[in-house]
């Protein structure tokens, strides 16, 4: 008699998961290499073929889009998502960035310049002819020096404003926004020392240095070039830090501050890591701020830079690294060219002649009011905010269902 044999179960064996196709990789790296694309462009375009071109072509960039406004607009990107990490990740209101800009831009000139007259030291930097004395320090150097002076600066501004939100933070953060440039502004006899050449700022600010040749005041291409890889470099820590562990519990306090907390959130590191990330990013772009424009002047560190830089936030969408950027790239070019050519163009057309550029406010208040009532997520909003903005609200027939089924489980 045969012995009856048990069936053996058949295990279906899954199928191994596919490797992401090209056509995938290209989708997900889809804005980072545009940009990429767009930037290397944009440098060969300037530094090569833009020399060769009729002169029509040539006078159309110059007035339009020249490069050092290109290079400053750049800058503004670097100082947009290093807000986007305090306000548009961890959710705290900040109005005065500005004063990271500053403290970036014042190591510059105390680094990078003639400023300590009494001394003569040279690490690699770059001085103009005639400015030996002082310190003059590598721009990379300084780079680094820059930011982490700006991150314990951030700490130190973020420590009072942990138990604050809502309107309470914007105060105090808008009150740091003022005292650190009037500061800098008032600062030719702070306790009899001189820490900032008061209202004259900081002049000349040395060139940048790189392999075989340093760059003059002149070379905007190659200068375009640095302040690029200085933008890419902080976008990348961004995206990094966004999808790490750290971004995940920003993202917590903003949605939720207590549930965040409850949750075993540690509250105060991870806020003072937001403030403190945020102004290393706003130092390197007061860095190279001093050197594109080869000064430090203080009047360019007023209270109207924080708001339109957080307008940038604001209407490139909160959250999302690329609408911010696109934001910030759109409102500098405005700001910079687009509102005095295009009034230029304007009044031509009309016979005309208003002061466009003097209603820049005017303009932009009123592109506010705009986004605000029919796109308020921005132009390239981050998912979760999107969903957030544009769901739909209950009724009130809905609401009184959901409350009745609270009260019925309560009694159960």
């Amino acid at each position: 008699m045969a012995a009856s044999s048990t069936p053996v179960p058949s295990v279906r064996v899954g199928r191994r998961p596919s490797r992401p196709s090209f056509g995938d990789w290209l989708r997900r790296h889809a804005w980072p290499l545009s940009f990429s694309i767009i930037a290397f462009a944009v440098f060969i375009f300037y530094n090569y073929l833009l020399d060769s071109m009729p002169v029509s072509v040539q006078d159309f960039f110059g007035r339009w889009l020249p490069l050092s406004t290109v290079n400053v607009a750049v800058i503004w990107v670097i100082m947009a998502v290093g807000l986007n990490i305090v306000v548009g990740y961890a959710g705290l209101l900040d109005l005065g960035f500005v004063a990271f800009w500053a403290i970036g831009g014042y190591t510059a000139g105390w680094l990078m310049s003639g400023f300590f007259n009494g001394q003569k030291l040279n690490f690699f930097g770059a001085p103009a002819p005639g400015q030996e004395q002082g310190v003059h320090m590598s721009f990379w150097l300084v780079l680094v020096v820059g930011g982490l002076f700006c991150g314990v600066a951030g700490l130190i501004i973020g420590a009072p404003t942990l138990r604050l939100k809502s309107d309470y933070l914007a105060l105090v953060t808008l009150a740091f926004g003022e005292i650190v440039p009037q500061i800098f502004y008032n600062g030719d006899n702070v306790f009899g020392h001189d820490i900032s050449h008061g209202s004259q700022g900081i002049s000349p600010v040395d060139g940048i240095k790189i392999p075989g040749k340093t760059l003059g005041p002149f070379e905007d291409a190659w200068r375009y070039l640095i302040i690029c890889l200085i933008a890419a470099f902080v976008i990348f820590v961004s995206l990094r830090i966004r999808e790490g562990r750290l971004g995940r519990a920003w993202l917590a306090i903003r949605e939720d501050e207590l549930a965040a907390s409850m949750m075993g959130v540690p509250l105060m590191r991870t806020k003072l890591s937001a403030y403190g990330i945020g102004a290393i990013a706003g130092g390197l772009g007061g860095v190279a701020f001093a050197a594109q424009i080869a000064a430090v002047d203080p009047n360019r560190f007023d209270f109207s830079i924080s708001i339109t830089i957080l307008a940038m936030v604001v209407l490139g969408g909160m959250g999302n690294v690329w609408g911010v950027t696109v934001g910030a790239l759109l409102l500098a070019w405005i700001n910079s060219t687009g509102l005095a050519e295009g009034g230029k163009e304007v009044n031509s057309a009309l016979g005309t002649n208003f002061n466009i550029p003097s209603k820049e406010f005017y303009i932009f208040g009123f592109i506010l009011v705009l986004m605000m009532l029919f796109r308020r997520e921005g132009f390239l909003p981050e998912r979760r905010t999107r969903l957030i903005l544009r769901e739909q609200p209950r009724t009130e027939a809905e609401a009184l269902g959901e409350d009745m089924e609270s009260v019925e489980e309560l009694d159960r």
